[in-house]
């Protein structure tokens, strides 16, 4: 007879294990030399202690980095990278003690980002969009209505819900409203002077990034793949050639000529990287320019073309500067000229083919946050630009509402409409702040020791070179920083500026620069820049 509490040992060819037991569980059990089998009724103790056991394991590691996709990880974005980090960090600590730091607020030229910095939002932009998100609004009598709106704000507000069905909360078609396309065309033919473009090349967008990513993916198969791109250059093309494990081939804007290309350098990138096993795919162009606000001629846009036709590249346009254009200067549309070059050179550039982008972040529009851009295919097959629909139809359908501001974009008020004048006026009240904040910045780098900087063309930006001390680049070697991020995050803790080093776009070797928008208001900030960089020269002087 087992006793209450029985301790069981046996051996087997199996191993040893002891099993304790209450006598009141066991049915049978019977031994060999091989085995020990028992058979066990458990009680129903017995099986709630089982039940805990068996769901509350050791629990299984949490993700490492090792788990996460390797190509994410390589993947940088100096705007928002270690300085606009640290500044966020300075923004907190300035809301808790507003006493504790030699500046008062943080200014984020780090980022063109209007409507952060002072710039308005149109005024018929928001009439329309408050009647696109609240329709009921509609229904009101025409009295009460006009006495809140414009007419051609409530016409345009009707035109457009028509387009989209009735609701800016449904999905869309995935390339975007047909009625905005069709505006976005014919926007883009008088744009360039009656050369026609077409609905079913236009795809709608979150932005211009968006479309980045588009074609990207698509075009970019792995390390075989190449992507020419400016030196410098926005982060987000190196960024999106990590995410998708392919190369970058950069070639370098030329400081001394305005930024502008040398197409025998282009020419000798492309053939060097065909040496190497890897093919050029696209090449991407920034006009205006980002970081450097410079604008390219007809004849260096017309060299890239050469080169494209020559070897079969696509290239990417970002032309979402092309209403940031200062007094002087003329934008060229890469479209335009590509073209004229179709008329003068029959059949040689006939199989050129062009992404061209747009976006309402920039410009007078400035509306970042809402997400709207286009693209334009020209060039490309009906079976490529499938391809492109694939991809648009796996995101369902670009933001409406960012859709619905492409149209506003493209077609503004006209002469005669009741929005006109105020449109206009606000408009020009941009254009001239813009200007005139970028004069007093270049200016002010001009008459600095160490700072050499071109004059802007355009877009929101410039781009200024730095001759450091020696003492500066080896402090900046002991803090383990590149000699422009050194600059920058000086810049930052003394005076809560907040600007991008060079080498986040890429620069010439041995070269350092720093971006800024002249976006925000007033001179303050300009005048504590002037005196941080007087103070930082005496401090590092050789």
């Amino acid at each position: 007879m087992l006793s209450a509490r029985t301790c069981l040992n046996a051996k087997s060819q199996l191993g040893v294990f002891k099993l304790t037991l209450k006598a009141s569980s066991i049915v049978s059990a019977s031994t060999s030399s091989a085995t020990l089998r028992i058979v066990v009724m458990p009680s129903i103790s017995n099986l709630q202690q089982y039940n805990n056991y068996s769901t509350s394991p050791k629990p299984a590691p949490k993700l490492t980095l090792d788990d996460v996709n390797e190509n994410i990880l390589k993947a940088k974005y100096a705007v928002r990278g270690r300085i606009p980090m640290r500044a966020e960090e300075l923004k907190a600590q300035l809301k808790k003690d507003p006493a504790s730091l030699p500046f008062k607020k943080i200014i984020n030229a780090n980022i063109g980002n209007p409507q952060q910095l002072d710039q308005k939002p149109l005024t018929f932009y928001r009439e329309v969009l408050s009647l696109l998100q609240h329709p009921e609004l509609l229904d009101e009598a025409d009295e009460t209505l006009l006495s809140l709106y414009k007419i051609d704000s409530i016409q345009r507000a009707r035109k457009l819900l028509e387009e989209v069905g009735g609701s800016v909360g449904a999905y869309s078609q995935s390339q975007g409203v047909q009625g905005i396309r069709e505006t976005v065309a014919s926007f883009i033919t008088k744009r360039d002077d009656g050369e026609i473009a077409y609905p079913e090349d236009i795809f709608l967008t979150a932005g211009a990034s968006a479309a980045v990513s588009y074609i990207l993916s698509m075009l970019c198969k792995g390390p075989s793949t190449g992507v020419l791109i400016p030196i410098p250059q926005y982060p987000l093309y190196t960024a999106s050639l990590a995410l998708n494990n392919s190369k970058p081939l950069p070639y370098y804007l030329r400081e001394e000529e305005n930024w502008s290309t040398d197409p025998e350098e282009i020419e000798e990138v492309v053939q060097d990287a065909i040496k190497k096993g890897v093919k050029p795919t696209c090449l991407v162009v920034i006009n205006p320019g980002n970081p450097t606000g410079a604008i390219l001629s007809v004849n260096a846009i017309e060299s890239i073309f050469e080169i494209a036709a020559k070897y079969g590249i696509v290239v990417i346009a970002d032309e979402v500067y092309q209403e940031n254009i200062f007094k002087g200067s003329k934008f060229n549309s890469m479209k335009k000229v590509l073209r004229n070059l179709q008329k003068v050179h029959h059949g040689k550039f006939d199989n050129v083919q062009l992404a061209s982008l747009h976006s309402i972040s920039k410009g007078v529009s400035g509306e970042c946050g809402q997400r709207g851009g286009y693209m334009e295919l020209v060039g490309f097959s009906h079976e490529i630009r499938q391809v492109f629909l694939k991809l648009a139809s796996i995101s369902l359908c670009p933001v409406v509402t960012g859709q619905a501001l492409v149209d506003l974009m493209v077609s503004p008020p006209k002469p005669g409409d009741a929005s006109y004048e105020q449109d206009q006026q606000q408009r020009n009240h941009i254009h001239e702040a813009l200007e005139e904040r970028a004069t007093k910045l270049f200016e002010t780098f001009s008459r600095l020791e160490g700072i050499e900087c071109r004059k802007p063309q355009g877009a929101m930006y410039l781009y200024p070179k730095l001759d450091l001390p020696f003492k500066a680049i080896q402090e900046a070697s002991h803090k383990e920083m590149e000699p422009d991020e050194f600059y920058c995050s000086e810049l930052l803790e003394h005076t809560g500026i907040c600007t991008v080093p060079g080498s986040g776009f890429g620069q010439v070797p041995g070269t350092y620069h720093l971006r800024t928008t002249f976006l925000p208001p007033g001179t303050e900030w300009v005048d504590a820049w002037e005196k941080f960089h007087r103070e930082f020269y005496d401090r590092y002087r050789d």
